[in-house]
């Protein structure tokens, strides 16, 4: 009976089609993750939901109230010829949450995320100057998933010898977010301040899940963790961009960094912690030399300036500056480890076939994140991209994609099954659809059938469609969407 179904057509001038990309084909145009562009995000806000399942697409905590559904991530894509912008509501397609302060999570944390029309530009001809810039707060980068990357502090700093430590302290001794504020991640390794930006500061574990490199999901506990069993992993993919224009990849690179014809395997960091063999230092009365080039200062540091001394409540490893750079305690980048001080190198990759330099985010052999996570303290290009304060574009763009409630409808193929035909597409999550058949196309009908939506898509079943009648053409029209929030 499929010969009376003819293929689902969807008029153009009821879908919304993304303007043409440019010639030329460039991973900061079209890396970005946007399969789930269409639906929205969601939070698990405690461990007993997410043990059941039971995510909501509004939550509100403390100043917080995510009031209307909003669409996870990716949003729009422009380019002009020397940037790349992408809008994103900074919202993870992963399922996001939950969020404890403590380790036993008896406690909730006070943060939750909220939506945001963020606009973020990269340069499409990123250049290197010879005198870097550090790291500074707030987004550093996005994400393929538009979610926010971090550096790797948090807000604090050692203001006294003594160990006070204050916002933002003398820069000296910085905290490193992912050892003092890691118990407030949720188990994607994300969370948020009080304004509510998601974000990132090490490895993006969920996203790598949804990229495929080489993370296991537990549907059960719905806990990431790193395959460790896989012997032979693929060469990671881009992961996000950072604001000098440099992408950050997965853990996995080419052994041999030019040469795509060789092994991949997780590359290497450059930084150990300065409290073993290879450096045996003490105490915090010297800084390690990686970060007096970065802060600009000498490595020898007065007495006011001494980091507090070792303790339980100060342990190795609490600041940036209790890691030392192998490349300063005479070892070889390229023989003894893989990334500089910038936590990258020049390499080829998948997508850069004739080489670029980028970053790599770094993890142990069993996943867990080690200093200095995405990309160390500076940046190895100059960082002129960043957030398009006020969110509007700041030149004539092309627009690359859209999606969220934009999303272009895609049609599935038709199945006739029995007497009726059943008609799939993608589908805007909250969007309203009407299908109508033709056997003419000037002249449509209505169908009478309900529409029903799953996550990204939609379905629709005419009873008695393929049951002895000519063949038709259908089509899908959206007639509208839901209240929603960017």
């Amino acid at each position: 009976m499929s010969k009376h179904v003819a293929p689902l057509v969807l008029a153009p001038f009821l879908i919304l089609i993304s303007s043409t990309p440019a010639s030329a084909a460039d991973p900061r145009l079209d890396s970005w993750f946007t399969e789930l562009s269409g639906k929205y995000a969601r939070v698990y806000l405690t461990d007993a939901a997410r043990f059941s399942g039971n995510a909501v697409t509004t939550w509100s905590r403390g100043a917080i109230s995510q009031a209307l559904p909003a669409y996870c991530g990716v949003y729009e894509v422009s380019s002009s010829a020397n940037w790349a912008y992408v809008r994103s509501t900074g919202l993870g397609s992963h399922t996001m949450g939950p969020w404890y302060g403590d380790t036993a999570h008896a406690n909730l944390f006070m943060n939750v995320p909220k939506s945001s029309a963020t606009l973020f530009r990269i340069s499409r001809a990123p250049t290197v100057p010879a005198t870097k810039t550090l790291t500074g707060g707030g987004p550093i980068g996005v994400f393929v998933d538009g979610v926010i990357m971090f550096d790797s502090r948090d807000a604090f700093a050692v203001s006294a010898p003594s160990g006070t430590e204050a916002n933002p302290g003398l820069g000296i001794w910085n905290r490193d977010a992912y050892v003092n504020e890691g118990v407030t991640f949720d188990p994607a390794n994300a969370h948020q301040p009080g304004s509510g930006q998601y974000h990132y500061h090490a490895s993006a574990v969920a996203l790598r899940h949804l990229v495929r490199d080489n993370v296991n999901f537990d549907p059960v506990t719905k806990l990431y963790s790193e395959n460790t069993t896989n012997t032979a992993p693929a060469h990671s993919p881009i992961l996000g961009w950072v604001r000098d224009g440099f992408p950050v990849y997965g853990p996995y690179g080419y052994a041999n960094a030019t040469n795509p014809a060789g092994a991949v395997r997780r590359m290497i960091s450059g930084f150990v912690p300065r409290d073993v063999g290879i450096a045996s230092v003490a105490n915090r009365t010297t800084l390690p030399v990686w970060a007096g080039r970065a802060q600009n200062r000498s490595t020898t540091l007065a007495a006011a300036q001494y980091g507090p001394a070792v303790s339980t409540a100060r342990p190795f490893g609490r600041y940036l500056e209790d890691n030392d750079y192998l490349g300063d305690l005479g070892f070889v980048q390229g023989t003894h480890f893989d990334l500089d001080e910038f936590n990258g190198h020049f390499c080829v990759t998948p997508e850069f076939p004739n080489g670029t330099y980028a970053y790599f985010t770094a993890i142990s052999s069993n996943g867990t994140p080690v200093f200095p996570y995405n990309i160390g303290r500076q940046y190895f290009g100059n960082p002129s991209g960043g957030v398009v304060m006020g969110g509007a574009y700041p030149e004539a763009v092309t627009t690359n994609f859209l999606g969220g409630a934009n999303s272009t409808l895609r049609a599935h193929t038709p199945v006739a099954s029995n007497s009726d035909v059943t008609l799939t597409w993608s589908s805007v999550e909250g969007g309203s659809y009407v299908v109508a058949n033709s056997t003419n196309l000037p002249a449509w009908t209505t169908n009478g059938s309900s529409v029903t939506a799953t996550g990204s898509v939609a379905r629709a079943t005419e009873v008695g469609g393929a049951s002895g009648r000519p063949q038709r053409f259908y089509r899908v029209q959206r007639t509208g969407v839901a209240p929603y929030a960017n």
